[in-house]
């Protein structure tokens, strides 16, 4: 995901990427590195030495560990100041002992984050950044968009760094509309197609009634401005998240957008574990919007 930062129409001014040296992770930080320099914003790599494991082994283990993961940092910005990633991006390495999540949510409050990158590689997901439970805490309470960058994503951004078509799937609730924005946004900055899906679950197809004219008209309101020169707004019905990623591998999606209710993923009353599948086997990144 990125833009020209002059025709930018959201704003991106700090981005923070969770590393744990894993090659997923790496693999998100190219993406992320993309993402800050494509919107000139400041880009902050964080490595969260996780208070699990060391309760019981003492201070010096503490200390120890992260002194280990400072010099690990400082190699690779190093490594990345060589290949020329890091030329003219302004940028910050922190290294904080804790728990996870809340160590990420203090640097998103301290240094004012406005865009994540995190990297997942399957199904055991996040859970190598210690985020089994980061995890579910970044989709429930993380507020600024995050985008995620799984197993089956391209390793780089393009280059150019364009998307050519973004998947957007919605319920059309209000809830939607931050997530609707963004993906207009960058469809347009982009010059991107974009396919809208209403996906209903089985048993539902009673409910499919509104024709394209009347959503296009309704979400031209939704989103308060005009819509990208390609878009498709289409209703399918099956398993939401097995249906959008389908989707997305058979029309060979750069970026899904999915839009979050403020306490629970839009596709799922129960359960957030809907949105994680979907980062986590997508064949692209998936940015996930938290509406109000």
């Amino acid at each position: 995901m990125s833009s020209s930062p002059r025709t930018a129409g959201i704003g991106i001014h700090r981005v923070l990427a969770a590393i744990d040296f894993s090659p997923s992770s790496i693999k998100a930080l190219n993406h992320a590195i993309e993402v800050a320099r494509s919107y000139a914003a400041t880009f902050y790599l964080v490595h969260v030495v996780s208070s699990i494991g060391y309760a019981m082994v003492g201070a010096d283990a503490v200390a120890a560990a992260m002194d280990s993961a400072a010099q690990e940092l400082r190699e690779l910005e190093q490594r990345l100041s060589r290949t020329g990633a890091l030329a003219g991006l302004p940028h910050e390495m922190l290294v904080c002992q804790g728990d996870v999540w809340h160590q990420l949510e203090q640097v998103v409050k301290e240094h004012g984050i406005d865009f994540m990158v995190l990297g997942t590689h399957g199904k055991t997901g996040l859970r190598k950044l210690a985020l089994g439970s980061v995890a579910e805490s970044v989709f429930q309470h993380a507020l600024c968009p995050v985008l995620t960058v799984g197993p089956s994503a391209p390793a780089d951004p393009p280059h150019p760094a364009k998307v050519s078509h973004i998947l957007y799937p919605t319920d059309l609730s209000p809830e939607s509309a931050k997530a609707a924005a963004y993906a207009v946004s960058i469809a347009r900055e982009q010059g991107a197609e974009l396919t809208i899906v209403h996906v209903h679950e089985k048993g539902e197809a009673g409910r499919i009634a509104e024709d394209a004219s009347e959503f296009a008209e309704r979400f031209r309101r939704q989103v308060g401005g005009d819509l990208p020169h390609r878009w498709w707004y289409e209703q399918q019905v099956g398993l939401v998240d097995q249906t959008i990623l389908d989707l997305a591998r058979e029309r060979q999606v750069g970026l899904i957008v999915l839009g979050l209710h403020s306490r629970r993923p839009f596709m799922h009353p129960h359960s957030w574990l809907h949105a994680y599948k979907i980062v986590s086997e997508a064949c692209c990144p998936v940015l996930t919007i938290r509406g109000g």
